[in-house]
């Protein structure tokens, strides 16, 4: 494995079985912006909009916790990874019981790897967390995130449209996220990672065309798209390459059991697993 030493690797992989517990009330208004951030209903009491546990037990840094990409600073409850670039790159959802909005859950997050691997784009390392959500003592959800570490790697390009291609004739939607939504969802969510607000940053320092569509931003919108045919029981979603502000973004069915999320080029963004209650 090129680039990391044998002691940096043991050090990264000694964080493997870490926890972190968390408690928190489980309040409806942040819930409600999260709703209205990602385009669901505001009657939360109702009906728990499409990954709204992502409402809850968010981050906490405060300012002087914070590295120059607006992420919390390397080391804490995540192993301290050297490599620049860091990205939620897919995650695994059992929702085995619904939440009790207005009660007290606990969250025990677990490290449950470090897997360095060799890319096209140079080295990686991968990290899975398990989130156990808890209330009155019965699992609630079950979320396997994987996030993965990078190289900075060359400029990425603006992705051309591919005109009116099989992606604009199939059934679905399609979504076209403004600055105000990145921003609504950042704020909804407590993200400040620059390349979602900061577009001076986002093309100058990591080499993006434009502001980058949120991975989890995203996840939401496909998961509600999924939720039309019934409440979810599974949801698995993928990231695979990049979406950027103010191009189109189609929702779609793709194979059964199964979502996507596809570029104005035609390349798929996100794919998602999925099964129904």
């Amino acid at each position: 494995m090129s680039g990391f030493d044998e002691h940096a690797l043991a050090e990264w992989q000694a964080a493997i079985g870490r926890q972190e517990k968390l408690e928190q009330r489980l309040e409806v208004q942040s819930l409600r912006r999260f709703a209205l951030a990602t385009g669901s209903s505001p009657d939360v009491e109702k009906a728990m909009p499409a990954l709204g546990h992502w409402a809850f037990f968010l981050p906490d840094a405060g300012d002087g916790a914070l590295g120059e990409d607006g992420h919390p600073r390397r080391g804490g409850f995540l192993p301290a990874i050297t490599l620049p670039r860091r990205m939620f790159a897919a995650a695994d959802i059992r929702f085995e019981a619904p939440l009790l909005l207005g009660e007290v859950a606990e969250q025990v997050s677990t490290i449950t790897s470090v897997t360095p691997k060799s890319g096209r784009s140079g080295d990686l390392v991968f990290v899975e967390v398990e989130r156990r959500l808890g209330q009155q003592g019965r699992t609630r959800i079950v979320e396997t995130q994987s996030y993965v570490y990078r190289d900075d790697g060359p400029p990425t390009p603006m992705p051309e449209p591919a005109g009116p291609d099989a992606a604009s004739r199939t059934h679905g939607e399609v979504w076209q996220p403004g600055p105000v939504n990145l921003f609504r969802f950042s704020a909804a969510t407590f993200n400040s990672h620059r390349i979602h607000y900061d577009s001076d940053y986002a093309t100058r320092v990591e080499g993006y065309p434009a502001l980058v569509v949120h991975g989890p931003f995203t996840a939401a919108r496909l998961a509600g798209f999924a939720e039309r045919r019934g409440a979810l029981a599974r949801f698995a979603f993928r990231a695979q390459v990049p979406l950027f502000l103010g191009q189109p973004i189609h929702l779609q069915d793709g194979d059964e059991g199964e979502v996507r999320a596809v570029r104005c080029d035609g390349a798929t963004a996100m794919t998602a697993k999925l099964s129904y209650a």
